[in-house]
């Protein structure tokens, strides 16, 4: 469990207000609504790599956040990893335990420095209730992540390596509402391999061949989508991209 940095005076209440505001999620709420929310949410900092919340954990806080990324992955019994999704800034996790009260479905670890707000469920399911909005909001965000689980399952079950490739790359930039023009995705090879199911090694050497088809640009911890119409084509044509 990250911990808890509330008295940091850096984090001030305006300040909190004003992250608070700027969050999607949180954005609609009237000013008296987000100064509750706002006596709710305490702040921490956690390091990369540092477990936030394990698969199993009683689900017992919601976490926005504010700065970096996080990791929602899970492990199988013979050590292989499999990353569900990676959380960025302005999105929040952990809302399905808070919302069922059942146990974490999986782990999430801080996959950079981050920056989190953290706003205890017996907080927040009352305050849930009192805002009608805020409700429809979370019916929304369940509806994303179903969407995207089932493009996941479609993906591995009906697509080759290439096409899974493609579709978690364009599905990370356009989830961060990025163009093809600055597709930087802070991703490491080995990561984007447990996205897809794929080894490493088959993951370098399809992206080298669409590097060099100027297709992405490989950085040192980093993909950078250069063309998103040639990998939305490929997608949508069931080519294999070699």
């Amino acid at each position: 469990m990250p911990q808890d940095k509330t008295g940091d005076p850096r984090q001030s209440a305006g300040n909190k207000l004003s992250v608070l505001r700027k969050h999607p999620i949180f954005a609609d709420l009237e000013p008296e609504a987000l100064d509750q929310l706002c006596r709710y949410a305490k702040h921490t900092t956690v390091k990369r790599g540092a477990t936030i919340a394990a698969k199993g954990d009683p689900g017992n806080n919601l976490f926005a956040v504010i700065t970096g990324t996080v990791k929602i992955s899970s492990s199988g019994p013979d050590g292989r990893n499999a990353i569900l999704n990676l959380i960025g800034p302005g999105e929040i996790f952990g809302e399905i335990a808070v919302l069922d009260g059942a146990p974490r479905s999986a782990d999430a670890t801080a996959n950079t420095n981050c920056e989190l707000y953290i706003i205890d469920r017996r907080d927040f399911l009352p305050f849930v209730k009192s805002q009608p909005a805020l409700a429809m909001k979370f019916i929304e965000l369940l509806c994303a992540r179903l969407r995207w689980t089932s493009q996941q399952v479609e993906q591995v079950i009906l697509q080759n390596l290439p096409g899974r490739l493609a579709s978690a790359l364009l599905g990370l930039t356009e989830e961060r509402k990025l163009d093809s023009g600055s597709g930087t995705l802070a991703i490491t090879q080995q990561e984007i391999s447990e996205m897809v199911g794929m080894t490493r090694e088959s993951i370098n050497k399809q992206l080298r061949a669409w590097a060099g088809r100027n297709w992405v640009r490989l950085e040192h911890g980093a993909i950078v989508v250069l063309d998103n119409n040639a990998l939305r084509e490929l997608v949508d044509s069931g080519l294999d991209g070699e």
